[in-house]
């Protein structure tokens, strides 16, 4: 996607974030920002959520600059969200991919898998996140056995409750099914 491609007011808000960057800083991206950008979910969203900050001491000047309740924040009416703590599948940094290659001379936005910004919903499950999961299904479209099986080796062990989860991700599962054959019989 090239600059030009970016949605406003994403576009002038970035470049204002790029401009007060001075060395390259790495923004790992997840959920709404994401879905709707890169796989076209009509949606709003407010915040780009960031799981990672590269490197750690960009954080704090990010978060002044265009974090929630910040001047760029008043300015655009969006913001960077920084996400403390979330579940994450394990090996989710090596599946990245930049959002906008070259379009900004400092910042890069690399946005979460597919299926790893599914699992990264799972524990919180609300129906933004169900709306999402089954766009991307849709979208994509998901090969299931994948999704299983990243959900098992990458982020069933470091959950809390995965007992819950296991739960959480059969019935998306079942209603990603139940849309695909009501498409099939359409």
């Amino acid at each position: 996607m090239s600059f030009e491609q970016i949605p406003e007011p994403w576009r002038l808000f970035l470049s204002q974030v790029d401009q007060n960057l001075r060395e390259t800083v790495e923004l790992h991206c997840f959920g709404g920002f994401v879905v709707t950008t890169l796989y076209g979910l009509a949606r709003t969203t407010a915040d780009v959520d960031v799981l990672t900050v590269i490197p750690k001491s960009a954080g704090q000047h990010l978060v002044d600059l265009a974090g929630k309740g910040s001047e760029f924040h008043r300015k655009y009416g969006i913001y960077l969200d920084f996400v403390a703590i979330a579940p994450v599948p394990e090996d989710y940094d090596r599946r990245l991919t930049e959002m906008y290659p070259g379009a900004f001379k400092h910042l890069r936005l690399l946005a979460f898998d597919p299926y790893d910004i599914a699992l990264a919903k799972l524990e919180r499950n609300i129906q933004r996140d169900r709306d999402d999961i089954k766009h991307l299904a849709r979208t994509v479209p998901f090969d299931l056995d994948t999704l299983r099986d990243r959900y098992h080796k990458e982020l069933r062990p470091l959950l809390g409750n995965p007992e819950r989860e296991d739960l959480t991700l059969q019935l998306w599962i079942e209603a990603i099914e139940e849309d695909r054959n009501r498409s099939d019989n359409s």
